[in-house]
């Protein structure tokens, strides 16, 4: 057989894997930076490859949405799994909300992007099915192991998050890192008696700082 003839079809095999790949990268960072205003001609573009090649692999941008939302899903569950591995009952749960909430916080058009596909909301139903199971494992190890208060269940989590990327939201314009100031405060309320305080490493939003996030989530909405 001629080694030419079979090297090359691995050789492309390389090259649209890498090209994916890519495109999965630009379109994530576009998404969290724009949310929804970002075409696959953008994404071609930040990717550094054919608007052609985009074309091919997705026929619109709702299904590089799906791709990369599930690739979203992947990277929780597999967070999930690492903190439930963590030596450390209360630090591979601190570890997981921190994963989490930077996620979010990171993320700012995810929610928005994801509402364009006509399944959104089954699809939020499927992430929560198939994270929430590795989510409660890692709380009933940390709530066994006495580091964790009584009576906090693995729907607090996804509750946490949601604070969180709500002040995440609310700040982003002035202050992208407050949101740790807030989770650390959560922790503190969730801990056991045994666990010591969260550091309060981010100061407190400056009063100014707060009228200028106020005004700037006034133009979103009035941009509506």
């Amino acid at each position: 057989m001629d080694p030419v003839t079979t090297a090359t079809p691995r050789r492309l095999r390389a090259d649209a894997a890498r090209n994916q790949q890519r495109i999965l990268t630009a379109a994530r960072q576009l998404f969290a930076e724009r949310g929804l205003d970002v075409t696959l001609d953008d994404v071609a573009e930040a990717a550094g490859v054919g608007v052609g090649t985009v074309y091919r692999r997705y026929a619109n941008k709702q299904e590089l949405i799906a791709e990369v939302f599930e690739r979203h899903v992947t990277a929780m569950a597999e967070a999930a799994e690492s903190a439930h591995a963590h030596p450390d009952p209360w630090a591979g749960l601190v570890e997981l909300l921190e994963y989490a909430c930077r996620h979010i916080a990171d993320n700012r058009g995810l929610g928005a992007v994801m509402l364009e596909l006509p399944d959104a909301m089954e699809r939020f139903e499927s992430m929560r099915d198939r994270v929430k199971p590795a989510v409660a494992t890692v709380i009933d190890r940390a709530r066994e192991a006495g580091v964790l208060r009584p009576g906090i269940a693995a729907s607090d989590f996804f509750a946490i998050i949601g604070m969180v990327e709500s002040i995440a939201a609310f700040s982003r314009s002035v202050n992208t890192d407050v949101w740790r100031r807030y989770l650390a405060i959560v922790l503190d309320g969730i801990r056991g008696d045994s666990q010591p305080r969260q550091e309060l490493s981010v100061p407190p939003l400056r009063e100014d700082e707060i009228d200028k996030a106020k005004a700037d989530a006034s133009c979103a909405v009035r941009r509506r």
